[in-house]
């Protein structure tokens, strides 16, 4: 019987090994471990490939958003707006400067609904955090404009979305700041952790790398109170091979979740992830949903298959909020959809036979549920 990984990070070590390798020995031979040649060459380099003035690396996703947020001036008293489908990172970035959360409820693609979005707005709104989740762009073009007739920053979380793409444009661009995690299961992932926030703001860039750094552009000169957030040399050289092969990753992400598509169009109680019209889907996460998902997730893993729910219950609805005293009426898209999502293997290093096993399970075990 196969066993298929939810991510297989050894296969892809395998297939970059000497270049892995020679980069991490070229660290420990400058034992550059913290700053340094290695960060600022793969800031350039990320940037670059970005298009974009200003690549500031930090250690985590979740530091990328508070980075960005205490940069933007967000502080107690002060309400920032995003999606109830998400990981707590995006909410709890907020909630550490003082702001409080706003969740909006999701569109058919999982991303914060802009029809929906206007109404939260307050006089204490001062930002607004799409989440282009599961590797899909949010619907950047709705969301960008309540933002601009609001006068109000969009600072766009791309954890997921590594170099996808909104009408040929590149998340994380489109609004003051871009932030994003390499947590090692990403797309563009370290071997540890790490993040960026990306920016074409010169006085943003500055705030955000010097609140990054003890508040501080020269040693022991702190003009502010700040944090200590930084990406280590090893992960820098690491993210700056794997960089050079994130697009081929990307690709062969999207082509086998084409191919999952099709071979599981058939069954009637399956509903593939859908693409956004004028985006391009890196896959991050291939979420379908579905009925009787305990029982599914019981009898794919009988099957050698693992599978991750992305997310169990909606933010909303999470013990951490329950003071807000959310009720399921609020966000009925969210609430109905986080029993029934579930995250399939889906990574580059997928093989064919990988694939039509999968799909050969899915319509053995619906085949008796007819």
């Amino acid at each position: 019987m196969p066993n298929i990984p939810f991510v297989d990070l050894k296969s892809q070590y395998r297939s970059i090994k000497p270049e892995i390798d020679a980069a991490i020995q070229s660290v420990l031979n400058d034992t550059a471990f913290v700053g340094g040649k290695y960060v600022e060459a793969f800031e350039q380099a990320f940037a670059g490939k970005y298009g974009v003035k200003h690549c500031i690396t930090c250690a985590n996703g979740t530091d990328a958003i508070y980075i960005s947020l205490k940069a933007a001036g967000i502080g107690p008293g002060d309400e920032v707006i995003t999606a109830a489908n998400t990981f707590i990172a995006t909410s709890e970035a907020i909630s550490q400067t003082g702001a409080r959360p706003v969740f909006v409820d999701i569109d058919e693609f999982y991303h914060l609904d802009p029809d929906r979005l206007e109404e939260k707005i307050t006089p204490r709104t001062k930002a607004v955090i799409p989440v282009h989740l599961y590797g899909q762009p949010a619907a950047l073009d709705r969301i960008k404009a309540v933002c601009d007739r609001h006068h109000l920053p969009m600072i766009e979380d791309c954890a997921q979305s590594h170099f996808a793409t909104f009408n040929g444009q590149k998340t994380g661009t489109f609004g003051l700041a871009g932030t994003f995690s390499f947590y090692p299961g990403k797309n563009l992932g370290a071997y540890g952790d790490g993040g960026a926030i990306i920016t074409n703001d010169d006085d943003f860039a500055r705030r955000a790398r010097l609140f990054a750094n003890h508040g501080s552009q020269k040693k022991y000169i702190h003009e502010i109170e700040g944090i200590n957030s930084r990406l280590d040399g090893l992960q820098a050289a690491i993210l700056s091979v794997k960089l050079k092969y994130i697009d081929d990753w990307n690709k062969a992400r999207y082509q086998h979740a084409l191919k999952l598509n099709q071979l599981l169009s058939d069954i009637p109680q399956i509903k593939c992830p859908k693409i956004r019209p004028g985006c391009s889907h890196i896959f991050h996460i291939y979420c379908i949903r579905i009925p009787e998902r305990e029982k599914l997730i019981d009898y794919l893993k009988a099957q050698g298959i693992a599978t991750n729910i992305h997310y169990p219950y909606a933010l909303p609805f999470a013990p951490a909020y329950a003071h807000l005293k959310h009720k399921p009426e609020d966000f009925p898209v969210a609430y109905e959809q986080q029993s029934q999502i579930l995250s399939l293997p889906m990574y580059p290093e997928l093989t064919e036979e990988q694939i039509e096993y999968i799909s050969d399970s899915l319509h053995k075990f619906y085949s008796n549920r007819v």
